[in-house]
This record gives structure tokens, sequence and C-alpha cells, in this order.
């Protein structure tokens, strides 16, 4: 199927987004940095409506209202807001490239690093009830260590009440090893604990069995050409032993189009030294997970909503979101914990 009969497809599915596949929103919600959508898509899932968003990436900006049927995303530097709407609940997935173990590391330099003032900003003015961040787990790591510590500072300050945890998204129905940091913040006045979710999938009584490529994708192997990025396998891709099998899940899902993971019917990649891999037979047959593979191993239900702009625009906005079911897990717990407490 070429990009462009997905593109007519998505018409049909776009419209297809109606109240009735969500349960009836309870609370509201304003969303910074929202990405393509992701993190609302699971706000959503948990009765929350995102009455406002803001995203500063023009392109991501389009694909939220495909993903999410919706135009409550407003394009824009968050700097530049001067007064954010009130809601119940806010959040927030500030960017994480200079948290990243992927990235530079170089996290007191990195400017976008503290974007999180924005984010604290936003939550003084308009006093939520509860907000939620959401980032990378590098975030804990000792070279970020005082960055973590005074996100937590200026939020309790703010007068919320503020738990975190590492989340691996396997543990909650994804066929992806994706770890990210949580933050939860209820306001003190509110006398509210919040817990994190159980897993719901893995080892453990209760648990369903984890998810694998196999569940998810399979499918979809028979990928078009102009699905997925056709770059060599340069030196830097063969670092790492980048290809999953279908009985696993997938690494992480990344936001550079040619650093995506191995599909699963490409051939086994073998260490022959340090930092460096080979195909144990010809890579011919190797490729990377298409975009729409991608799609649906972070957990998009239409993977067709991100057609419609370049390759390399749909694998960023697809890597850089938050999984909606993972989102949903933790915005469902939260919605549980202040319903308990009104």
């Amino acid at each position: 199927m070429s990009t462009s009969s997905i593109a007519k497809r998505h018409v049909r599915s776009a419209n297809s987004l109606s109240a009735a596949s969500y349960p009836t929103a309870k609370w509201s919600a304003v969303s910074l940095f929202a990405g393509c959508g992701g993190s609302d898509l699971g706000l959503r899932s948990a009765g929350i409506e995102v009455i406002w968003a803001n995203e500063k990436n023009e392109s991501a900006c389009e694909f939220y209202e495909q993903v999410t049927g919706t135009t409550v995303v407003h394009p824009g530097d968050v700097q530049s807001v001067d007064t954010f709407p009130k809601s119940d609940i806010l959040v927030g997935c500030y960017p994480c490239q200079g948290y990243s173990q992927g990235g530079r590391r170089q996290s007191s330099r990195d400017e976008r690093n503290f974007l999180y003032r924005e984010f604290d900003r936003a939550l003084r003015q308009t006093r939520p009830l509860a907000f939620v961040v959401e980032n990378v787990d590098g975030m804990r790591f000792e070279h970020n260590s005082d960055l973590l510590r005074n996100q937590l500072t200026r939020f309790r300050m703010a007068g919320y009440r503020v738990a975190w945890k590492v989340l691996d998204a396997k543990d909650y129905g994804l066929a992806q090893d994706r770890r990210r940091l949580i933050m939860v913040g209820i306001r003190s006045s509110e006398n509210v604990r919040f817990v994190f979710p159980e897993p719901t999938h893995g080892d453990g009584l209760g648990r369903k069995r984890y998810r694998v490529l196999r569940d998810v994708i399979w499918k979809y192997r028979d990928a078009p050409a102009d699905s997925y990025c056709q770059e060599p396998f340069h030196w830097y891709y063969l670092s790492r032993n980048r290809r999953r099998g279908w009985d696993e899940q997938s690494n992480c899902i990344v936001a550079r189009s040619r650093h995506v993971g191995l599909h699963p019917d490409s051939p086994p990649l073998e260490k022959i030294g340090t930092d460096k891999w080979r195909f144990v037979h010809s890579d011919s047959r190797a490729r990377r997970l298409s975009y729409v593979e991608c799609a649906l191993i972070q957990g998009f239900a239409d993977p067709t909503a991100f057609a419609g702009q370049s390759l390399g625009l749909r694998y960023r906005a697809i890597g850089n979101a938050v999984p909606p079911p993972l989102f949903a897990a933790v915005a469902s717990q939260l919605v549980q914990a202040l319903s308990r407490g009104r």
C-alpha cells in the first residue's frame, strides 16, 4: 500500500474518532509540549478532556490534529504564552534530548533542559488540582540529579505533593522496552496521596503475558518501500544490536529515521568487536521498521493518522511521542485518586 493510499484512508479514520470511543470526560486538562498528541490520547482514554494544548513544532501540531481529531493545539513557543487556561490537570512532556542516554548528555548546558521552569510558571499561574510530567529515565541518573532535584523542589514549593517513578511501557501492554520517568503531583490541600499503577503485564499473579512484536505488527510485515527509511546501515547504526525477534519486545522507538530499529525479518546481527556489529548473513533482506509499525509499537491505534508529511517527520513525531496506553494507565490512576478525594 502506498503512502498516498494511506493518506486517503486517513480521511475516513480521522472522522471515525467519536466521543463514543472514549469515556465521558469528567476532568479537564491543559497539555504543554504536547507533541503529536500521544499523551493527550492517553488522557482522553482516562476520561480527561484536553481543552488547550501547546506545541512549538508546527509539523507536530499538524499531526496532533490528525491523531486526536481535535483543533485545541496552539502552535508557538511556550515562553511566549502570557496566560495559560485554567484546568483540573496540567500535563507537560518537555523535551528530553539533554537527559537522554542517546544524546550528548550535556544536561547542564542544554537550554531545553530548563523548560521545566515554564511548566512551573504555568503550574503556579493556574493552580490545577494535579499535574503529570513525563520524561526519559536518564533524568534520574547522577549527572542529572541536580536538575531532577530542582524540579521536585519547585513543584513541592508550589504547593504539591509529588511522587515520581520510572515505568516501562512493556509492563503496561506495549510491545516495547521504553523506560520513562513520570512525576505526578496533587495539590497538597487535597490531602490525597498518589500511588503509581501496578504493571498489568509480565510475571506476577493476575498479570497478562507480555505483548511481543508478533502480536502487534505481524500483518504489516510486507511494508511498502516508501514507508521505511532506506538509508545505508552506517557505522554508528551498527555500533549496537538493533534487531529484536518476533517473540520479543522492540527496542525503544526513536525519533531519527536512520536510527530506527531493524524489522524482525532482518538477518540477525553478531558482535565482532567493541561497539561493532555485523549481519550474520547478507544485509540484502534487512530493513528498518516502517513508520506504521513504529506507530503501532508506540500504541497508536490508527497509524494512518501519520500520513501527509515527509517520512522523516513521521518518524520524528512518532518517536518523540508518549505511548498513549502508558500515559492512560497513569492518568486513570490519577482520576481514581482525585475522585476518592472528592
